[in-house]
């Protein structure tokens, strides 16, 4: 596969459960969260020694923004991470707030929903070549967007019209419109946002915001990497053609309340084809398209993966339930509704749905579901744990990453974003570093050696 570089954020829901009558704001159980994650600091918005930033979102959510991964299994990997420094902060801030004489739990989600209705976001961004023509790109992805919830989504059990039943995704019921500018108001399919953090003349970034937040590495794994093949082909300058949707909001409706994979959306050119069937056409495409280029290890994997899956909607949707999300979520409840005898609209099935995403391992669902080898791991625990303090090791994150480690240690202030490093007190220089593929600069080094044998 070609370099490329990707990003994952992040919003994550927050609860705090007081075990006494009185609670206290979510503003401050974030406070005692940020002071676990950032040393003696209660600042809401940081960047870590691991090179990712995390900081407080609209509606008192923590969000994490991995660093900047130039491959796949690297993101899957930083992505966890984020969930394990998290945790690591849960469990600090309970501790530290019941020396405070606050007693209760905190609970943080990595889903996209709550309680009321709102939504909150997982956000993919991809850095993409700047000479593509924005609006035919994205005319080009919106079909593959709209049906790639069948293996990306997390599950929603969900009310609408007196009614409650289960859906593929959480994001698509609140998707307004094909493209915009928004991510609150008027959530698109495709997102507008341009911010490269890098050369802005040769790069521009994709962001998307249609997507589920996942628990299982394998459906973060394909979500990602399919979504790469498909930008490789276009920026190639492949053809995709006759993939128009008619009603490309509607269909992404549609499609997520089908679990059957048997209703068909209809085409601008008058054809109605299935998510599945859309899918493959894409699929094909990039076999297509790699059959023509040296051999991929990475490519040939997804790909295999790719089809798999999507061989397994057509036929067995059920028997995914150890790999993609809204699957295995779908087969942990039901089995209960069996065994219980109680309906979707039962208040222990909504608790069920929120628990799955519960990212304390010793209480969510879907670690449950881990610790008894009931769902497939693309990355191993190690590479994980590593990842929560360490950066990876290809990338600008590197800079930003060895930087913040070692001023930190030395107790030096500084000033940090994706694109700049300052330490205070070492002459007036910023270092803007607009190169997210370089993980070398002699400047920094430089600065790195200054600060490692300062006093």
């Amino acid at each position: 596969m070609d370099s490329r570089i990707y990003g994952l954020e992040n919003e994550f829901g927050l609860i705090f459960s007081a075990r006494e009558k009185s609670s206290i704001p979510l503003e401050r159980i974030l406070g005692y969260l940020f002071e676990g994650i950032i040393s003696n600091s209660w600042s809401s918005n940081a960047f870590l020694p691991n090179g990712a930033r995390f900081y407080q979102d609209t509606g008192c959510h923590p969000e994490y923004a991995t660093p900047e991964c130039d491959n796949i299994n690297d993101l899957v990997i930083y992505d966890k991470a984020g969930e394990r420094i998290l945790e690591a902060s849960l469990i600090l801030a309970e501790r530290r707030m019941m020396e405070d004489g606050i007693i209760g739990d905190i609970f943080i989600y990595k889903n996209n929903t709550d309680s009321a209705g709102n939504t909150y976001g997982c956000h993919e961004n991809y850095l993409v070549a700047r000479h593509i023509d924005f609006w035919r790109f994205s005319e080009r992805l919106i079909p593959f967007f709209v049906t790639r919830q069948i293996y990306s989504g997390a599950g929603k059990v969900q009310r609408e019209s007196g009614k409650t039943f289960f859906s593929i995704s959480q994001r698509s019921q609140h998707i307004n419109q094909k493209i915009s500018c928004s991510t609150t108001s008027s959530r698109s399919i495709i997102n507008t946002r341009d911010e490269p953090h890098a050369d802005a003349e040769k790069y521009r970034r994709l962001h998307i915001i249609v997507g589920d937040a996942n628990m299982s590495e394998f459906t973060t794994y394909l979500k990602v990497g399919t979504t790469a093949l498909i930008l490789q082909m276009i920026e190639d300058g492949y053809p995709v053609r006759g993939l128009d949707l008619d009603d490309p909001v509607r269909a992404i409706k549609e499609i997520s309340r089908d679990l059957s994979m048997k209703k068909t959306v209809k085409l601008e050119n008058g054809k109605s084809l299935t998510a599945v069937e859309i899918q493959r056409i894409y699929m094909e495409l990039v076999q297509n398209y790699l059959a023509n280029r040296d051999k991929d290890d990475i490519a040939e994997d997804i790909m295999d993966k790719w089809e798999f899956v999507l061989n397994k909607l057509e036929e067995t949707p059920m028997e995914l339930s150890e790999y993609i999300d809204w699957v295995t979520k779908y087969d942990l409840i039901n089995s209960y509704r069996s065994k219980k005898g109680c309906d979707w609209d039962d208040p222990r099935i909504s608790m069920m749905d929120l628990q799955y995403h519960d990212i304390k391992r010793d209480r969510g669902l879907y670690y449950l579901l881990e610790r008894e080898g009931l769902v497939d791991k693309v990355v191993e625990d190690e590479e994980v744990k590593h990842a929560m303090e360490y950066p990876p090791q290809n990338t600008r994150a590197k800079l930003r990453g060895d930087f913040i480690r070692i001023a930190n240690m030395k107790n030096r202030s500084y000033s940090v974003d994706w694109t700049y490093l300052k330490l205070d007190g070492y002459g007036e220089e910023t270092v803007l570093c607009m190169d997210p593929f370089a993980s070398y600069d002699r400047r920094i080094e430089k600065m790195l050696l200054h600060l490692t044998y300062s006093r």
